[in-house]
């Protein structure tokens, strides 16, 4: 039984990690309250997919933590981090994707100083969105940096996996300090990238999981 749950979440992080380049593909470049207002569909559908991404991803990571051992350390507290990773993520997506889009539907055809106020409003959306981009970044790259230090220790998984994932959380955390703009949606594009295959290949390394005799 444990055998098929880690080939279950093994597909889960790849599913989870489709939705989110599909999300990546499709998410639209923020703006003004018109542009907002032109994109609202779109960006209400690509958040969506982020959101639906982030109970798969969930599960895919705790077959991931019971692969690496439950009940170590290390790998269970990636696990939480992720968690709060993902939860900061699916707050990201619901207010920058869907709340907002709601929010300047009500605004549509008012006068110019009103769409003056709305914009104040949707500048602290965008603030307020950066800081759950910040809190996801970090939270996935520490939960990574864990679970590859444990691969690497217990030879559980290919340990060239472990290597690319610790190459790439501490890379990013180490630009994090230097203030490297990984917030906007470029930069961040390259940071889902450099995440999603790191995801992938550790599903399809956990779809191989040999049979246990126990």
């Amino acid at each position: 039984m444990q055998n098929q749950l880690e080939k279950s979440a093994g597909i889960a992080l790849i599913i989870g990690s489709i939705l989110v380049i599909i999300t990546m593909v499709f998410h639209p470049v923020g703006g003004n309250f018109e542009h907002l207002l032109k994109i609202s569909k779109m960006a209400i559908t690509s958040h969506a997919l982020a959101i639906l991404s982030i109970p798969i991803l969930t599960f895919g990571f705790w077959g991931l933590t019971v692969r690496l051992g439950k009940n170590n350390s290390l790998s269970l507290l990636g696990f939480i981090i992720i968690v709060f990773g993902l939860l900061a993520g699916m707050m990201a997506a619901a207010i920058n994707g869907l709340a907002l889009s709601f929010f300047i539907k009500r605004y549509h055809g008012q006068s110019t100083e009103i769409i003056a106020q709305i914009n104040h409003i949707i500048h602290y959306g965008f603030a307020l969105n950066k800081a759950m981009d910040y809190i996801f970044i970090a939270a996935c790259c520490f939960a990574i940096v864990l679970w590859s230090i444990v691969i690497v220790k217990k030879s559980i998984l290919p340990k060239w996996i472990a290597y690319l994932g610790i190459l790439l959380g501490i890379t990013a955390i180490i630009l994090m300090l230097f203030n490297v703009a990984f917030t906007n949606l470029y930069s961040f594009r390259i940071f889902i990238a450099g995440l999603v295959s790191w995801i992938i290949l550790t599903g399809y390394a956990l779809t191989k999981t040999k049979k246990r005799l126990n």
